[in-house]
């Protein structure tokens, strides 16, 4: 009998050890599969101006800055005003939530209304999927900001449904 119970215990003692690292395994496994769709949620997000100006090849044509006189946008308050810019990040601290496809319908020098889409990150937008919101942008509060004429403030309106459940939403630039 002796026998017997000599040889559960190293059973015992195996047993815990390779829970452990079954358990430790199998997080890990959990993290990077997150943390892959997480970068390709990233990677396949619209580009901001000041990304879009790093990647840019030498010989493509230069993006519309302020130094033509009209006001622009600096990407979450750093680098150069971009003028009629395409897409401005709206939450700078996840870049969860972006306007973008903007085509602006008037700009001038104290204010600039145009149209385009919110895209809302699915972890953001607290949902299954990415999400998508039509809206109209107004950029006003045009201030000189390190040397620039650049934009300070912008009023998102939706067309329908609501990222944040407001119809519209204010934003600070500088």
């Amino acid at each position: 009998m002796g026998d017997r119970v000599g040889a559960r215990r190293p059973r015992w003692r195996t047993a815990v050890p390779v829970g452990a690292v079954l358990t430790v395994v199998v997080a890990a496994g959990v993290w990077g599969a997150q943390a892959g769709r997480h970068a390709s949620a990233v990677d396949a997000a619209p580009q901001t101006s000041a990304a879009r100006q790093r990647a840019s090849a030498p010989g493509r044509a230069p993006q519309k800055t302020s130094a033509e006189g009209l006001p622009g946008v600096r990407d979450c308050g750093f680098g150069e005003p971009e003028v009629e810019p395409r897409v401005i990040t709206l939450t700078c601290a996840d870049s969860g939530m972006v306007a973008t496809g903007i085509t602006w319908e008037r700009y001038g020098r104290t204010s600039a209304e145009g149209r385009g889409v919110v895209q809302v990150e699915k972890a953001a937008a607290g949902a299954a999927g990415d999400a998508v919101f039509p809206a109209t942008f107004r950029l006003y509060g045009v201030r000189t900001v390190e040397g620039g004429r650049a934009f300070t403030g912008l009023e998102v309106t939706y067309d329908g449904s609501t990222p944040l459940g407001d119809t519209t939403e204010m934003y600070s630039l500088a």
